[in-house]
């Protein structure tokens, strides 16, 4: 039988223990807020409310959620110890639970605890609801793939979780960037309404369409800030979220990741283009079903945008349409030369279905928030179009009522 001292002793030493990682972890997350490059602030930092005790911040793998976060805690505490940046990928918390550490966080002093990709740690969702549920005086702040449900697929948070998505960096967060500049950002009803306006005091700063290309090609992710070739990182990226995000949240086997990486070459080299799940199925080797649920999983993954006929946007149903989710993707896949039109395409629709509704329009190209329809990179002149429909043109810097330039809806967000 364990005598009292023997048991003091080994309470002492799980004490210390415990404080000493504790200032590991500080003494990391200083070394990170210290050497952190941040040249803008994310839009999305605007938008969340940051007064909300459990906030979960999801994306896709590589748009720098990481460096969010630390810029979050950099810029409303400083190197103050009432915040900590934690990574889970920390092999501490293999034997230590996320509700323990709050709770000697919060008893230490601390207010707000920053967990980066959660998602790696088994039962998250259970332990953030008890912290949720009993720590009244602690927020949380967490990060996690794109795929991570948040939503009522997730019961043990839904209607408790402040969700938002970090997307890569919009057109007008890259141009801040290059260029030096302070742009802000624009709503889709300001566009519309005052487009020619803004379009002119911007172009009275900035030759946008100077920046435009280069956007397509290496502008989405934050990896051009980086010393390190644009898309040997990309690729290493998709890899990555191929065999761990899907994989692993979506119980996907290994040994059909050669058909998930199949299908997603195939979609790559096709896109914009109506899907054949029967053709798809065939090609792939695998049955209908199977093949929308990877198209569903892709699109999770922020890989591929699905685009549905108005009121259609769900797994079950068949896209009009599949896209790259961005122009850098569609890089990643061609060698050579890629079709301009195909490229704006994908910019409009990346764009815009930041915070709007898109779907496909048999009258054009997009039908956008349910009424508005948009004509890209068209021939049609304006005296063609009926009302509720645009023209969006490429090599224009300032358009004319119901014709607006392409490079401006990289101002949304």
């Amino acid at each position: 039988m364990q005598s009292l001292d023997s048991k003091k002793r080994e309470i002492t030493f799980i004490f210390v223990s415990q404080n000493k990682a504790m200032q590991a972890f500080y003494k990391t997350h200083r070394y990170r807020i210290e050497h952190l490059n941040s040249p803008v602030t994310r839009e999305l930092f605007r938008v969340i409310d940051w007064d909300q005790r459990l906030i979960g911040i999801k994306g896709a793998r590589g748009v720098g959620k990481t460096t969010f976060l630390l810029d979050f805690a950099r810029q409303t505490y400083g190197l103050d110890k009432a915040c900590l940046y934690i990574n889970m990928n920390n092999l501490y918390f293999t034997s230590r639970s996320i509700v323990s550490f709050a709770d000697e966080f919060r008893k230490t002093g601390g207010k707000t605890l920053i967990l980066d990709q959660i998602y790696k740690y088994p039962d998250w969702s259970k332990e953030l609801r008890y912290c949720y549920d009993n720590f009244k005086d602690l927020q949380i702040v967490f990060s996690g793939s794109s795929v991570m449900p948040l939503d009522e697929q997730n019961p043990e948070l839904f209607g408790r979780v402040s969700a938002y998505t970090l997307e890569g960096f919009s057109f007008r967060e890259y141009l801040n960037i290059k260029g030096g500049y302070d742009f802000p950002s624009y709503s889709f009803d300001e566009i519309l309404k005052d487009h020619v306006g803004i379009s002119r005091e911007i172009v009275k700063k900035v030759k946008p369409l100077a920046f435009y290309n280069d956007y397509l090609h290496h502008g989405y992710y934050p990896y051009f800030l980086e010393k390190h070739n644009y898309f040997e990182k990309l690729l290493k990226t998709i890899n990555f979220i191929l065999e761990i995000d899907i994989s692993y949240l979506q119980q996907v086997e290994l040994k059909y990741l050669p058909k998930l990486r199949k299908l997603l070459y195939l979609v790559a080299k096709s896109a914009p283009f109506q899907p054949n799940i029967s053709k798809l199925s065939s090609e792939v080797e695998t049955s209908r079903a199977t093949i929308m649920n990877y198209l569903n999983y892709l699109n999770q993954a922020q890989l591929i945008n699905l685009l549905f006929e108005p009121g259609d946007d769900s797994q079950a149903k068949k896209p009009a349409y599949i896209y790259m989710q961005n122009p850098n993707l569609v890089y990643s896949v061609y060698n050579g030369e890629t079709d301009q039109s195909l490229l704006n395409k994908t910019f409009f629709y990346n764009q815009v279905a930041y915070n709007n509704s898109v779907n496909f329009c048999k009258e054009g190209d997009f039908m956008v928030n349910g009424d508005k329809v948009f004509h890209v990179d068209s021939e049609m002149d304006r005296s063609e179009l009926e009302g509720g429909h645009y023209l969006v043109k490429n090599m224009i810097e300032v358009g004319d009522e119901n014709e607006i330039p392409l490079w401006l809806f990289g101002f949304l967000h």
